[in-house]
């Protein structure tokens, strides 16, 4: 049973969510105010945590930074009345991984748990299994079993959303991928083309797999996208 967090203070909005997911079979903690998400996220292993942004004591952005000071594989979705552009870009840019804006569908908010947990599951698997889901290029190597990234023989500490952007990147090396296409692999939401959301993800990216590297992976194609290639 996968154990979720969700730190919200609207009473309607929580009795709704629980009463949903109980019904699916997840095991929900339920918070209404930052502070005391955060010492039950401390108390607690969760497989998923679902945030409201406006909160008590301590908003969802904040409990989300301290989240990913101590854990950066958690997934975390953040519920938003505050639909614009703007906020979901900052939500995701703070370390979420993804957002779903107020009022919503039930099926909606489902969709999107499963599809976060789906991406965070490891489990095990023979040797021979196992190298089946090893992608490498030049020294970087991506374990899709494991969920591990290694850089020149070194570990490299990813959240979520930057390990779907870099598996995505190895799957299609040497390929231009533009924005758009993304957006769509990575988000699976229909973004405004006009945040910058994907320029400020492969920028973290880059500051973990290329900062200390002589030979930059990640390269930028002006006017079209972004190439995982091993020259400029």
């Amino acid at each position: 049973m996968k154990k979720i967090l969700l730190v919200e203070d609207e009473m309607h909005v929580v009795s709704f969510i629980k009463k949903g997911l109980t019904e699916e079979g997840f095991d929900v903690t339920v918070a209404f105010d930052g502070n005391t998400g955060l010492h039950l996220f401390s108390e607690n292993n969760f497989d998923l945590a679902i945030l409201d942004i406006m909160l008590p004591d301590k908003n969802g952005l904040e409990v989300c930074k301290e989240i990913r000071k101590v854990n950066t594989n958690i997934p975390v979705l953040f519920l938003t009345a505050l639909g614009t552009a703007e906020n979901i870009v900052l939500g995701l840019e703070i370390g979420a991984d993804d957002y779903l804006v107020k009022p919503f569908k039930f099926i909606e908010l489902l969709a999107r748990i499963r599809t976060l947990l789906r991406r965070t599951e490891g489990g095990t698997a023979t040797t021979e299994i196992q190298e089946e889901h090893v992608y490498r290029f030049t020294d970087l190597e991506v374990n899709d079993y494991t969920k591990e990234v290694i850089r020149d023989s070194k570990p490299v500490s990813l959240t979520t959303t930057e390990y779907k952007l870099l598996l995505y990147f190895i799957k299609n090396k040497n390929k231009v991928l533009s924005r758009i296409d993304i957006l769509e692999e990575v988000w699976g939401v229909n973004f405004d083309i006009g945040t910058n959301v994907v320029d400020v993800y492969v920028n973290y990216l880059r500051k973990k797999i290329d900062a200390h590297a002589d030979q930059k992976l990640i390269h930028t194609v002006i006017g079209m996208g972004y190439v995982l290639k091993d020259n400029g």
